[in-house]
C-alpha cells in the first residue's frame, strides 16, 4: 500500500482539531497490521511518551494499540525500508490512550525491525507476534489487607478473628482468599474485620504466578566429558557478553543437564533464561528434568495455552517474575525485562521455520535476538544442522562434544535389513527378520519401537477397476486414508471426507485399495504378529496434547507397554530405559525428490530415532528396513559417523554456494487463477537480477502446485555469501505489480521447497 493512500487512515478526511497553543510531541506508533511502518502522530501535552511506550491510537474510525517506535540504529543499511511521507503537523491525530503497561524494551524494538527487515516482512506483522494476543484483559493487581492502626477500640474479638489477626502481625499483605486459607478460617471472617474496620485495604504487586526456580536445588553430579562441558558453559554465561556455543553430543550424553547448569548460572545472576524446544507441548519429560532440578516449574509459552495463561507469562516475562520461560518458537517474540541466556535444543529442527505469515528461522533470530543485546546463547543437537556446523568450523561459534552417553551406557548396533534379500510376505510391511527380532526382545521382557513417519492408515487410495486415485480437492495431494475414523484427509490443507464405498468415477463397488504402509497399518500388522503385546501408539494425532503425552510416557515407564509404534514425536529426545530395539520401517522414505537437504533431513531424523534405543544399562539395537543399502545415508547411519557424511554434503553444496556456502531465497506466487500466477512469475522472470554471483532459477510449478485451492509458481535467487540477498529482493519486487488476486511471498533461507 502506498504511503499517500494509507495516510488517511490517520485522519480520516476529517477537518484537523484547532491547534492547542502548546507544541505537541510527534511521536511514531507502530500498529501490529502489515502497513509499511508507523505512523505519525501527536501526543497531548499532558502525556509526555518514550519509546516503546504502549499506546492507543485512532485508525480511521476505530481505535487500535500500537507501540511508540523510533528509527533502530542496529539496521544495517542496505535492509532500510524506504522512507515514508510524512504528514503535516496541523493534520496529526492525538494519541488517545497511554495504556498502564511496561514499555517494549529497546532490544526488542530492535530486534523486531531487524527481524522485519531480514525476512522482508512489514514490521507490524512482526510486532504482533510481540503484541497482539496479550494487550487486553491485562492482569489487575489483587488487593490484600494489613491491621488498622490503631485497632478499633470497640472491636469485639472472638477465637477466629484473633487468628486473623495474629496472621496480620507480620506485616505482610494478604488476600482474602490467602489470609483465610492462613488462618483456618472462612473468607466471611476477613469481611467482618474489614466492616469493623480493624482492616485496611492495600494494592498488592503484580501477581506472582510463577514459582522461582533455585539454581542450588539439587545440582547434578557430573564427570567426565560432562564436567569439562558444563565447566565452560558455566563460565561463558558468568563472563557474559554475546557468544554462541554449539554443544554436540551423541543421544543420551547428558546434553539436557548440562545446559540446565547453564541457566543456574543465569539465574545466580539475577537474570531471565529462553529455551526453546521444537515441540514443547509433547515434551513431558523435559519438564520433569527442570523440576527435578530446580524444584519449581518453568513459566510455558506454546499454542496449546488457554488466552489467559498467555497474558499472564506476557505480563510475567515484562515485569521479570518468569525467571525461565520453556517454549515454541514464538516465545522469543516475549518482552523480557532482563533476558540473559537462549538455549536452543534440537536446533536442526525444521519445526524452528515459521513457514506462513513472518516467514523466519527461530534457531538464526535467537542468534540475533542474543547478539543484539550482547548476551551468550547455545545451540544444542546429536546431529547439527549443516549452516550450525559451517560456522562452528568458521571459529564463529564455539564448539562443545560429547562423544560418548553418560553412565557408561553404549550406544546401539545399527544393522540394515535389506528388503530385497528379507521382503515381507505379500500385502505385509515388516522383514521376517524384524519380527523375530522384537519376538526375542518381548521375551526378554525388554520394549521396543517401531518408527514410519507417516500419519494414518495408507498414503494413497486407488480403484482396482479403473485406476482413480483419490485426490484433495483442493490441493495437488492425495488423501491419506485414516481407517480408524472412516476418513480421507489431506495433510496440507485439513479437508476431510468419509471414505466411499464406491469408486467416485467409475462406480465400482469394494474395488478402493489402500496403498503404501502408514502407522495405522504398520499398527493393525504389529497386532496380528503379537496378539499380546501391549502396544502403544506416539503421533501428533492420537497423543493430543501435554496431559496425554505425559500418561503415555508415564505408561512407559513403568513398563505397561511393550511395543511403541511412532512417527517423528518419538525422536524428540525421549528417555526410556528399557527399550532396547528400534526398527525402522521405510528408511528410505523422504531421499526421494530434489530437496536440497533431503539427505542432511533423513540422517539427522534417523539418529535421533536410533538413539532411543539402550540408554541405560541394556545395550540397544537398531535394524533399518531399506531398499538402498548402500545409499550414503545409510551407510553413514550403520557406522555411525556422522561428522563424515555432513563433510560430504558440505563437499557437495560448496561449488554451487548452496546454503550455507551461499545465500538462498525463494519467491512463492500464488493466485486463485493459474493464469494470473502464470503471468506474474513471468514477469517476475523478466525483469530477473543478474550478474556476477547472482542466479535466478524459475519460474516452476511448485511441487504442491494447488495449495487449498489456490495456484502455486517458484523462483529462487542463489547468490555468493558476500552478497546480501534483500536489497536485490526488494528492487526486484519493487518492479512487478501484481495482479489484484496474487500474492508474493518470500522466504529467506528456505529450509521446505514444497
Amino acid at each position: 500500500m502506498e504511503p499517500a493512500s494509507f495516510s488517511s487512515l490517520l485522519h480520516d478526511d476529517a477537518p484537523p482539531p484547532p491547534a492547542p497553543k502548546q507544541v505537541r510531541q510527534r511521536v511514531a506508533v507502530l500498529l501490529p497490521m502489515p502497513f509499511p511502518g508507523p505512523f505519525d502522530y501527536a501526543a497531548p501535552a499532558d502525556m509526555p511518551l518514550q519509546p516503546g511506550d504502549i499506546v492507543v491510537v485512532p485508525l480511521g474510525r476505530r481505535q487500535e494499540t500500537g507501540v511508540v517506535w523510533e528509527s533502530s540504529p542496529s539496521l544495517p543499511a542496505d535492509f532500510a525500508p524506504p522512507p515514508q511521507r510524512s504528514v503535516d503537523a496541523n493534520r496529526l491525530r492525538p494519541v488517545a490512550e497511554l495504556l498502564d503497561l511496561p514499555p517494549l524494551p529497546a532490544e526488542l524494538r530492535h530486534f523486531i525491525d531487524w527481524v522485519a527487515a531480514y525476512t522482508l516482512s512489514p514490521p507490524g506483522m512482526v510486532l504482533a507476534m510481540t503484541l497482539r494476543l496479550h494487550m487486553r484483559g491485562v492482569p489487575v493487581p489483587s488487593m490484600g489487607w494489613l491491621l488498622a492502626d490503631p485497632l478499633p477500640a470497640t472491636l469485639r474479638i472472638t477465637p477466629a478473628r484473633q487468628k486473623i489477626l495474629d496472621r496480620l502481625k507480620d506485616g505482610i499483605a494478604r488476600t482474602t482468599t490467602d489470609l483465610a486459607s492462613a488462618a483456618g478460617v472462612g473468607p466471611g471472617v476477613v469481611k467482618g474485620l474489614a466492616d469493623a474496620k480493624a482492616l485496611q485495604s492495600v494494592k498488592l504487586g503484580p501477581e506472582r504466578i510463577f514459582a522461582a526456580p533455585d539454581p542450588h536445588h539439587n545440582p547434578p553430579v557430573l564427570e567426565g566429558e560432562q564436567q569439562t562441558a558444563t565447566a565452560a558453559l558455566r563460565q561463558t554465561v558468568r563472563d557474559g557478553g554475546f557468544s554462541v556455543t554449539l554443544l554436540e553430543g551423541v543421544t543420551g550424553s547428558g546434553k539436557t543437564e548440562i545446559y540446565l547448569e547453564a541457566i543456574a548460572a543465569c539465574l545466580e545472576q539475577g537474570k531471565q533464561a529462553l529455551v526453546l524446544l521444537p515441540e514443547i507441548a509433547l515434551s513431558a519429560q523435559w519438564m520433569q528434568r527442570f523440576v527435578r532440578r530446580f524444584g519449581a516449574e518453568p513459566a510455558v509459552w506454546h499454542s496449546e495455552i488457554g488466552q489467559r495463561a498467555r497474558r499472564l507469562t506476557w505480563h510475567s516475562t515484562a515485569n521479570g517474575s518468569a525467571t525461565v520461560v520453556v517454549g515454541a518458537r514464538s516465545a522469543l517474540f516475549l518482552p523480557f525485562a532482563n533476558l540473559g541466556l537462549i538455549i536452543v535444543d534440537e536446533e536442526h529442527e525444521s519445526l524452528f521455520k515459521q513457514e506462513e505469515g513472518v516467514i523466519y528461522n527461530a534457531r538464526d533470530m535467537a542468534v540475533v535476538r542474543a547478539r543484539l543485546s550482547g548476551f551468550p546463547m547455545a545451540l544444542v543437537s546429536a546431529t547439527p544442522s549443516l549452516e550450525t556446523l559451517a560456522n562452528a568450523e568458521a571459529g564463529r561459534y564455539r564448539h562443545l562434544i560429547l562423544p560418548s552417553r553418560h553412565g557408561g551406557a553404549s550406544l546401539p548396533d545399527t544393522q540394515i535389513l535389506d528388503m530385497r534379500e528379507h521382503p515381507p510376505p505379500r500385502g505385509l510391511f515388516l522383514s521376517p527378520a524384524l519380527t523375530e527380532e522384537l519376538s526375542a526382545t518381548f521375551a526378554r521382557q525388554e520394549q521396543a519401537m517401531l518408527f514410519l513417519n507417516r500419519r494414518g492408515y495408507a498414503p494413497l487410495t486407488l480403484c482396482r477397476t479403473c485406476g482413480h486415485r483419490m485426490e484433495c480437492p483442493h490441493c495437488t495431494a492425495w488423501l491419506v486414508e485414516h481407517r480408524a475414523k472412516k476418513l480421507l484427509s489431506c495433510h496440507y490443507c485439513d479437508h476431510t471426507e468419509p471414505m466411499p464405498a464406491a469408486c467416485p468415477t467409475c462406480g465400482s463397488d469394494d474395488s478402493l485399495t489402500a496403498i503404501g504402509p502408514g502407522i495405522e497399518r504398520i499398527t493393525e500388522e504389529a497386532r496380528q504378529l503379537f496378539p499380546d503385546a501391549r502396544i502403544l501408539v506416539m503421533a501428533s494425532d492420537t497423543l493430543g496434547g501435554p496431559a496425554t503425552t505425559a500418561e503415555a510416557v508415564a505408561k512407559i515407564s513403568r513398563r505397561e507397554v511393550d511395543l511403541i509404534i511412532g512417527t517423528q514425536v518419538v525422536a524428540k529426545g525421549w528417555h526410556f530405559p528399557h527399550l532396547t530395539l528400534v526398527g525402522i520401517v521405510d528408511a528410505d522414505l523422504g531421499l526421494g525428490g530434489a530437496d536440497l537437504r533431503a539427505g542432511e533431513r533423513t540422517i539427522q531424523l534417523l539418529h535421533q530415532v536410533a538413539g532411543r534405543a539402550g540408554r541405560a544399562s541394556t545395550p540397544g539395537r537398531v535394524l533399518l528396513q531399506s531398499y538402498t543399502p548402500m545409499h550414503p545415508v545409510m551407510q553413514a547411519l550403520v557406522s555411525g559417523d556422522f561428522d563424515a557424511f555432513m563433510a560430504q554434503e558440505a563437499e557437495q553444496r560448496r561449488p554451487g554456494f548452496w546454503p550455507p556456502y551461499g545465500r538462498l531465497a525463494a519467491l512463492i506466487i500464488s493466485a486463485d487463477d493459474a493464469k494470473e500466477a502464470d503471468a506474474t512469475a513471468a514477469a517476475l522472470a523478466r525483469v530477473a537480477p543478474y550478474g556476477e554471483g547472482i542466479q535466478v532459477l524459475g519460474p516452476v510449478p511448485a511441487p504442491i502446485a494447488v495449495l487449498r485451492n489456490r495456484h502455486r509458481r517458484r523462483l529462487l535467487l542463489r547468490t555468493v555469501r558476500t552478497i546480501a540477498v534483500q536489497p536485490i529482493l526488494r528492487r526486484w519486487l519493487g518492479m512487478v505489480k501484481p495482479g489484484r488476486t496474487v500474492r508474493i511471498d518470500v522466504d529467506i533461507d528456505p529450509i521446505s521447497f514444497l
